[in-house]
């Protein structure tokens, strides 16, 4: 019989960790061969001692398919008259004789848990429609481009009350059409998904993940995320998805232990496991690992047209200490992970030279060049989470507003180094959860004073450099903290306190979009402060700007404090007529303010307007001849 469906092109690729569509070969894949159409199974196990595919077509009989070791380390076989939507898993006889059952690690769909099966699935059927989309997308400097992204967990953004079963999970095609309604209506530019690549335990939320091939089953099949992510693109939104490339679970059908030896960990104890996640470490010094999920994050951009990765937990991958009391160091006795370094390296360059789609690195680390280019000594991510700003900017507004001035610097802090990196800023899933409570009730007061603050809050986020992302729930302000197994409270939307929220939240995102002052964050001189240092009346103000002019600039000030000031003062940029285009009090209409001739924050005009408790204005500039 001949075994080379896997090659000895393909052998030496994967070895190399350079087999860049290693999708198309490992695994189980429809064909014909001799004339007779069946599915041909591919798979990496160097220490098995003997390896067989059990599934509905042999009743789950062990030894009715038997594989064949084709090289040292890879096993094929090709089942006659097998189809798509077979059941099947791999019994293994690991180097010690016991036995296991394995999930395909490259299986394009499972079961839904708590089964956990492969399923054979084509995935060249579906029929996209989202060229015009794709095209717009080529060449395009996504640093120059709006972002604002809206995070999503799919099991709890909405539930089918119709439904009879304890998930009630809408369906990834019924879920297209209703997020793509609402974050067009809103005006986000984007949606990242949680917990999109298969995983088996619910409260892990998707970053414990067992098929980094397979969409999960929890909202239907393949073809039905394609459809998913083609209807967004319709739409005008692109589809970002949260991946994990820095550990996985040790459930015995998954990656963990695979042929009986530490094949996808690392097998030095004191870099295998994660102790605080109770997860396995990817040992990325292995070219077939790091294949794995090279291949993986080609895979989704490629058959899924992913646009972006949301790279999950990057400075675990980043320090051998990380959560870790003993830990290796490198080869020059340093904290470091240099294998995680040419992971992300080779990663970040292949896809820049093979696709449109980047990695944005979730990254805590202090690790210089994140975003900066391969070619030039970088990582080579397209952006990073600016985890700094959400740390510092959340202690900020949880201190009662007399205190605040006491702690100015905790909103400035950023601008000292916010162009370093391309930065997102993010208020994500993280910040709403385990005892944090949600965005709205991190501020003290009353609820008047919890509304007045959080759009404030959202309005200086909005002006600041850096792309958005907000997360579900935070733009109506939710009361409650996310729950990842129940709804939104979108009847709080009917709420006149919230659905003032809504509408600022839905005003800004469009100011956003319409400016490029507030979109184009490469420059340092798109940003300069009017004031930056009034920490006695807790209040920011300052100018977004192009580079060359304050042509199409916009001036914000933001109130942190529940004081009243009948003539609030602030440094103009140029003489002329400010035309105010938003407030974050709903009954405040547009008006124009002249400038007046007098110093004031160190420029020669200023403009005088009233700033209310908790307020924040937005002004535009006005044109000046050159």
């Amino acid at each position: 019989m001949d075994y080379g469906f896997f090659g000895e092109v393909d052998r030496y690729l994967f070895h190399n960790g350079t087999h860049y569509e290693i999708y198309n070969k490992m695994g189980a894949h429809l064909c014909c061969e001799g004339g007779v159409w069946g599915v041909r199974f591919v798979l990496w196990a160097p220490s098995a001692r003997a390896v067989c595919v059990v599934s509905d077509g042999n009743g789950w009989t062990p030894w009715s398919d038997v594989m064949q070791k084709t090289d040292d380390s890879t096993w094929e076989l090709f089942v006659p008259g097998m189809c798509e939507g077979v059941r099947y898993k791999y019994l293994i006889v690991r180097a010690d004789g016991s036995e296991v059952m394995k999930t395909d690690p490259y299986g394009f769909r499972t079961e839904l848990r708590p089964s956990n099966a492969s399923v054979v699935a084509d995935l060249d059927r579906y029929e996209w429609h989202d060229g015009a989309w794709r095209a717009s997308q080529t060449g395009k400097n996504a640093l120059l481009e709006p972002m604002a992204i809206y995070e999503v967990h799919l099991g709890s953004w909405k539930k089918d009350l119709e439904k009879h079963d304890a998930d009630r999970y809408l369906d990834y095609r019924r879920l297209a059409h209703e997020i793509a309604e609402y974050v067009t209506y809103m005006g986000y530019t984007h949606v990242e998904l949680m917990g999109i690549c298969e995983y088996p335990y619910d409260p892990s939320w998707g970053y414990q993940v067992t098929g980094y091939y397979a969409p999960t089953a929890r909202y239907g099949a393949p073809d039905d995320f394609m459809y998913f992510v083609d209807y967004m693109h319709e739409k005008g939104v692109g589809v970002i998805l949260d991946w994990v490339p820095a550990h996985f679970p040790k459930d015995e059908n998954g990656l963990a232990n695979f042929d009986g030896t530490p094949l996808y960990e690392y097998g030095d104890p004191l870099r295998s496991d994660y102790p605080e996640w109770g997860t396995k470490a990817f040992d990325l010094g292995k070219k077939e690992v790091s294949n794995f999920l090279i291949g993986s994050a080609l895979f989704w951009i490629n058959k899924y047209h992913i646009d972006a990765l949301r790279v999950d937990a990057v400075a675990a991958m980043m320090y051998n200490s990380f959560s870790r009391t003993e830990w290796r160091p490198n080869m020059y006795g340093e904290n470091t992970n240099l294998e995680s370094f040419e992971f992300f390296r080779h990663l970040n360059s292949i896809l820049k030279q093979k696709t449109n789609a980047y990695l944005i690195a979730e990254d805590s680390s202090a690790l210089p060049g994140i975003t900066k280019p391969t070619e030039e000594g970088g990582f080579g991510f397209g952006f990073k989470w600016n985890m700094g700003w959400m740390n510092d900017t959340l202690r900020y507004i949880a201190k009662d507003p007399i205190y605040r001035k006491y702690h100015h610097g905790l909103m400035t802090h950023t601008l000292d180094y916010v162009f370093d990196e391309r930065f997102i800023l993010v208020l994500s899933h993280d910040e709403v959860v385990y005892g944090k409570g949600s965005m709205l009730n991190k501020f003290p007061g009353n609820m008047m004073d919890k509304f007045g603050s959080l759009k404030t809050f959202y309005t200086m986020m909005f002006g600041h450099p850096g792309k958005k992302l907000l997360f579900m729930g935070q733009d109506f302000a939710q009361e409650r903290e996310w729950d990842y197994n129940s709804s939104l409270d979108w009847h709080l939307c009917d709420d006149g306190g919230h659905r003032d929220v809504l509408d600022s939240v839905r005003t800004l995102l469009s100011i956003y979009k319409k400016y490029p002052v507030l979109y184009s964050d490469g420059d340092r001189r798109t940003f300069e402060w009017i004031n930056g240092g009034d920490a006695s009346r807790s209040t920011f103000s300052f100018i977004r700007r192009n580079p060359w002019n304050y042509n199409g600039a916009l001036v914000f000030v933001c109130n942190f404090t529940p004081s009243h000031y009948g003539c609030y003062d602030l440094g103009a940029p140029v003489a002329g007529s400010y035309r105010r285009i938003f407030s974050t009090y709903p009954d405040v209409r547009e008006c124009v303010l002249a400038s007046t001739h007098g110093e004031c924050d160190g420029r020669p005009e200023r403009i005088t307007t009233e700033l209310r408790p908790f307020e924040s204005i937005i002004f535009e500039v006005p044109y000046t001849e050159e």
